[in-house]
């Protein structure tokens, strides 16, 4: 198959930033991390939208939502809730079908992720000619504060094990920091089988099948300050399943 680098896509002042936020009991955090995005975004002049994915969460995450929303107004805050959980590959694929920005970030609710480093993202594609850049905790000044060392080892081990068996062209699979050129993302979603935390395995691994270019960031991933992790058990039996899957399919 040719070469899909360079996807042809308006890198001028039309450009459009649609940020993808699933939420699933994020009362907290939410508040904090759109006025930091709202903040960059404001600074730096990228048109944006912040979109919402809020999966009927019980501590009242979109009541929050719907206040930030008369803050910053209905063309900056779009919300796009469902009725229960469903699985984070899922909110992503609801929530692009709302996008209208030609570039897609997706990015935790939590502030593991935080928003210095869009600048950073929004360089590399625009002058790299990426189709996707990735935020990566084990390349150069990348890193990960505040986890304890059980999750540092069941990361760390997913990606090893997932960097033998698939050999995905890049440093951080389970990460979920990203910029995606908008059909780039529509062309791996219609893809992708996974519904959980191995969905962001799939799409670098889809990617590369589909000779996609994919750009690398080191980023500090923070652990969440606010709230508890929602990865458990059946999180990490999903992931080993779906990375036997991919190694068979792929």
């Amino acid at each position: 198959m040719a070469s899909r680098k360079g996807s042809q896509q308006s890198r001028g002042d039309g450009d459009k930033y649609s940020v993808l936020l699933p939420t699933y009991n994020e009362r907290e955090n939410l508040p904090l991390i759109v006025w930091l995005l709202v903040k960059y975004f404001g600074e730096s002049g990228y048109e944006y939208e912040i979109i919402v994915i809020d999966d009927g969460s019980p501590d009242g995450t979109l009541e929050v939502a719907e206040q930030l929303q008369k803050i910053y107004g209905k063309d900056k805050i779009l919300l796009r809730p469902r009725a229960k959980k469903l699985g984070l590959g899922t909110a992503y694929i609801h929530g692009i079908k709302h996008a209208r920005g030609n570039y897609v970030f997706i990015m935790d609710a939590d502030l593991s992720h935080h928003v210095s480093g869009s600048p950073v993202s929004l360089d590399n594609t625009r002058e790299g000619g990426y189709d996707l850049v990735s935020g990566t905790r084990y390349r150069g000044d990348g890193g990960v504060y505040g986890w304890d060392l059980r999750r540092k080892l069941i990361s760390r081990g997913a990606n090893y094990v997932t960097q033998v068996l698939l050999r995905p062209g890049a440093s951080d699979l389970t990460g979920s920091f990203r910029l995606y050129k908008k059909e780039v993302l529509e062309s791996l979603v219609e893809r992708c089988v996974s519904k959980g935390y191995v969905f962001q395995m799939e799409m670098i691994v889809r990617a590369r099948q589909l000779n996609y270019t994919i750009g690398e960031v080191p980023i500090s991933f923070v652990d969440r300050v606010y709230g508890e992790s929602k990865l458990g058990g059946n999180e990490i039996v999903s992931f080993l399943k779906g990375l036997l899957t991919l190694f068979a399919t792929t």
